[in-house]
């Protein structure tokens, strides 16, 4: 699984799609990175890599305070699965290479 890079991120949300980058780094069944958008930068936490499923939590601040939960996989050199939207339920998201 090639993830490690930057990715344009498109994620289905009740105010409409919201795009952003994702840069992802692999090591062993750890995952970093950084996400950026409209409301600034923050670093993903608790990422991990389960056989091909990808999961990490991005805490955002705008439009309000929530933690965004990804776990999605790379097929076709592209990036797909759901988010966790805080108290707004599951929506879904899709990356594809920066």
């Amino acid at each position: 699984m090639a993830i490690d890079g930057k990715w344009n991120l498109t994620i289905k949300t009740p105010m409409g799609e919201q795009t952003g980058t994702v840069t992802l780094k692999q090591e062993g069944d750890t995952l970093t990175g950084e996400m950026s958008g409209a409301a600034g930068a923050t670093a993903i936490e608790n990422g991990k890599v389960e056989g091909d499923v990808l999961k990490w939590d991005a805490k955002v601040t705008n439009p309000m305070p929530l933690t965004l939960e990804f776990e999605g996989k790379e097929e076709g050199g592209n990036l797909s699965g759901n988010v966790k939207l805080g108290a707004f339920g599951t929506s879904t998201f899709t990356g594809v290479p920066a």
